[in-house]
């Protein structure tokens, strides 16, 4: 439910509750007080008092008031005093006058012989001339004034009108129903105040604190998204946004601790070459290559780290391109089977006088075409091969290269018989300067960012790159490339020729 539509329901229904209780007060007093329904149009145009009469009864009443003081004996006249009941009957009202303890005149309208009996005594000081009384479930209201004859006589003239039950016990219970339609109206401004609060303020106020946080620094908490109007929707955005910023700085953090390492890494790396330089450059200055043997031993050690280095300069400035997204990419339709003979003849020698044969395991369609940067492959499998070279500890020592295809993907697996990885460090080994063995020496040959590099290369053809491994056993690492849809023609690839 929406925020207008909530407060138009909270202020619509306030207005009808007010509404609704006015009306129902006012129609409450007006039976409290006239005694009938029927006399709502009259109410407003009397004066309020305990038990106001109508126009026509106050007339009348005055009027025998007025004879009680000037002609009190004119009271006993009984043609006058039927004259005056038979006005009064005309608005459902009659007359009642006793003289002592006697009646002199009762009017037809009540049937009532009791009505004598309840009738109050006389206050000739007339303090009370307007009350109501009851004789068993009915009830009468009376407007009256206490006089006495030429004689001395006490007597009383009456103006009375019987009222329903419920305008009695409604003029009685009047004060509670007031109170209580206060209460009704304080009470629905109390619940519609407390709903708009909860679902309006309480979220605003929520978010002001969330909002404090963030200037604070403080990025881990989370908002309640419970509700769905505009509220809920600015609610789950701006979590949204903590989330995004919170992922944000951790990575900024991540990267920061990447760089450093990187930098020490490098700095590890670039040292070891330079260091053992300078001792043989040293030894060569110290004499210590005092014979043209030694000499040349010396200059071809110095050659070969400095070779070492260059290849960690190059791999570096490959690595930090490729991460950069700067290199870009050449694409073509290669049919992988003979493109991997081609590298297998390539390198069959220089594995060979290691002791390594390397062969085919598992091969497809010759025809079969994949979409790849010729020379960028053939460095994923280059520095494939140098890492599984590093790691071999058996007498035969064998690389193998097996293919699987399906409609989209042509997986190749390169399989040795090395060592193994530990399980721990499977997860890491495609991470840049990890090697598997602990320390962080350079006996094994290598960079680090061998593999590193096959893997920006692979996720730069659209594919992905894993490993499993056994330890004692062997490992093969797996990578997958996009099969060339033959229907698109040689060009198919052309939007595709500088994917970075």
């Amino acid at each position: 439910m929406s925020i207008r539509l909530k407060l138009l329901l909270s202020y619509t229904g306030m207005l009808v509750i007010t509404l609704l209780m006015f009306f129902l007060t006012a129609i409450l007093i007006t039976i409290a007080t006239t005694g009938d329904l029927h006399s709502l149009r009259d109410f407003y145009k009397v004066h309020y008092q305990l038990n106001p009469l109508t126009e026509e009864e106050e007339s009348i009443f005055l009027e025998l008031k007025y004879l009680a003081k000037n002609s009190p004996d004119e009271l006993q006249n009984q043609q006058l005093l039927k004259d005056y009941d038979f006005q009064l009957r005309t608005v459902r009202a009659g007359l009642f006058i006793r003289r002592e303890s006697n009646q002199v005149f009762a009017s037809e309208t009540f049937h009532q012989p009791e009505l004598a009996e309840h009738l109050p005594g006389y206050d000739l000081n007339n303090n009370q001339i307007r009350n109501t009384f009851n004789i068993g479930e009915r009830f009468y209201a009376y407007a009256k004034f206490d006089f006495r004859y030429t004689d001395g006589a006490k007597g009383s003239v009456f103006v009375i009108r019987e009222r329903s039950p419920f305008a009695e016990v409604t003029r009685r219970l009047l004060p509670i129903l007031l109170f209580l339609l206060i209460g009704v109206i304080v009470v629905a401004n109390i619940l519609l105040y407390r709903w708009i609060t909860r679902s309006v303020i309480k979220p605003l106020d929520s978010m002001r604190h969330s909002a404090e946080k963030i200037k604070e620094g403080n990025l881990d908490f989370s908002l309640d998204l419970s509700s769905k109007d505009e509220i809920g929707q600015l609610n789950e955005a701006f979590e949204n946004m903590r989330k995004r910023l919170q992922e944000s700085v951790a990575l900024r953090l991540q990267d920061e601790e990447n760089r450093k390492e990187l930098i020490s890494n490098i700095s590890h790396d670039l040292r070891t070459p330079i260091t053992n330089i300078k001792g043989y450059i040293e030894g060569i200055r110290d004499g210590v290559a005092d014979t043209p043997e030694k000499m040349d031993k010396y200059v071809n050690i110095i050659y070969s780290k400095a070779a070492d280095l260059d290849r960690l300069v190059d791999e570096l400035f490959l690595y930090s391109k490729l991460d950069l997204k700067q290199v870009p990419f050449t694409f073509e339709h290669v049919k992988i089977v003979p493109f991997l003979d081609d590298c297998i003849d390539e390198l069959q020698y220089a594995l060979e006088e290691k002791g390594i044969s390397i062969g085919w395991g598992k091969r497809i369609d010759e025809n079969t075409k994949v979409i790849a940067d010729v020379e960028k492959i053939k460095r994923t499998l280059l520095n494939i091969m140098e890492n599984a070279q590093k790691f071999m500890d058996k007498e035969t020592k064998t690389i193998l290269l097996s293919l699987q295809s399906d409609p989209q993907w042509v997986t190749i697996e390169i399989r040795d018989n090395g060592m193994g990885i530990p399980p721990e460090a499977v997860p890491q080994i495609f991470e840049r300067f990890y090697r598997a063995e602990q320390s962080r020496n350079t006996s094994t040959g290598g960079s680090g960012l061998g593999l590193a590099i096959a893997r920006q290369i692979i996720e730069g053809h659209g594919g992905s790159i894993w490993v499993k491994s056994e330890l004692g056993v062997g490992t093969s690492l797996f990578f997958t490339l996009k099969r060339a849809n033959e229907q698109g023609g040689p060009d198919s690839h052309a939007a595709n020729h500088s994917h970075h």
